[in-house]
């Protein structure tokens, strides 16, 4: 049976694609592409803090970039902006982007085929004809594109593609998280219905496991303190927190849980800062949501049901208190338990 994910309208709609990436080699030109792109976000910027609705920035935007989808994306891409980062938002790189749509055979801006060792991408050029690449993935993702290449000819499915510069071309496709999940999805044997709280933090991720009725079954923290030092590499303290919830989860599917919970993230809108400036280094440099996505994807890869959480009173608050004097936990393991009990209350009301 497939892993089901309960939670918010705002947290499942984070949750309908996976991104795969390759990296490209062009035939063709695509810096100018990428430039007007980029200075077309920028322009939508400007325009989204005054509230131009769609049709009417599209218009504008298409002076800058002349062809349609990619003045749509750029603009949607700088609506995105401005809600996550208010007015302060700085673009200082290029990219290329194409919103998808199983009506446009996928996507009308950047399309793909695939062959057996590697796949060809075509970008459209608004000034001129289509340019041509080769895109490299990981073998293990051919079947996957093939499939999604089958559905998008036949408009059953649609998909968002995005390609970057940083160090070199690379392409970045959206594929639909029900078909990502049939290719590697992986059976679990049946648990005995525990639940597992996850509290996310930048030093240390916090698990407490619960049984049907509440009762604390197993508790563990891993610990990745290093990574908040100034001047650790940022790649390198993401890759051991992303190895430590792997870890954590495989462990899991051993002991009997069937559940995993976590708290929803995308029902809060802004960060906390604090008045530390060693706490703040920590909440910017630390990409809470970056977790919390690979977490959720890992854990339905591995069969888990996923139960997203309303974060409200887990960390701060009354009961908060009560649970570290009663139990004798501290504050992230408190919190862990917190969530396992709010993702029971919610299976409990979805049975």
């Amino acid at each position: 049976m497939r892993s089901k994910l309960i939670g918010s309208k705002e947290a499942i709609g984070n949750f309908q694609f996976v991104t795969i990436n390759g990296r490209v080699e062009f035939e063709g030109k695509v810096a100018r592409i990428a430039y007007s792109h980029s200075k077309a976000v920028k322009a939508g910027i400007d325009l989204a803090l005054r509230g131009v609705s769609l049709n009417d920035a599209v218009k504008e935007l298409y002076k800058i970039i002349p062809y349609a989808f990619y003045a749509e994306t750029a603009y949607k891409q700088a609506l995105a902006s401005v809600e996550n980062n208010g007015n302060k938002v700085e673009i200082n790189k290029e990219w290329i982007a194409c919103r998808g749509n199983k009506s446009d055979n996928g996507n009308r801006g950047i399309k793909f085929h695939v062959f057996e060792d590697h796949v060809e991408v075509k970008v459209k050029d608004p000034w001129d004809k289509w340019v041509h690449g080769k895109a490299y993935f990981g073998k293990e993702y051919l079947p996957l594109l093939h499939e999604l290449e089958e559905l998008s000819r036949r408009k059953e499915e649609g998909y968002g593609a995005v390609i970057s510069f940083k160090d070199y071309p690379m392409i970045h496709l959206q594929i639909p998280l029900w078909l990502y999940l049939k290719h590697f999805s992986s059976l679990k044997p049946n648990g005995y219905g525990l639940i597992a709280g996850f509290n996310l933090n930048s030093d240390r991720l916090n698990v407490v496991v619960v049984s049907k009725d509440g009762k604390v079954v197993t508790k563990k923290t891993w610990w990745y303190s290093d990574v908040t030092r100034p001047g650790f590499p940022k790649g390198k303290a993401m890759a051991l927190r992303l190895n430590a919830l792997s870890e954590s989860l495989n462990s899991l599917s051993r002991v009997g849980v069937d559940y995993v919970a976590f708290e929803d993230l995308f029902l809060v809108k802004r960060r906390k800062f604090t008045r530390s400036k060693s706490g703040n280094r920590k909440v910017s440099r630390f990409a809470k949501r970056q977790l919390l996505i690979h977490g959720v994807i890992k854990a339905l890869r591995l069969g888990f049901n996923v139960v997203l959480v309303n974060p409200k009173g887990t960390t701060n608050s009354e009961g908060h208190d009560k649970v570290m004097r009663k139990k004798g936990f501290d504050r992230h393991t408190a919190s862990a338990y917190l969530i396992a009990l709010k993702g029971l209350e919610v299976i409990k009301n979805n049975e």
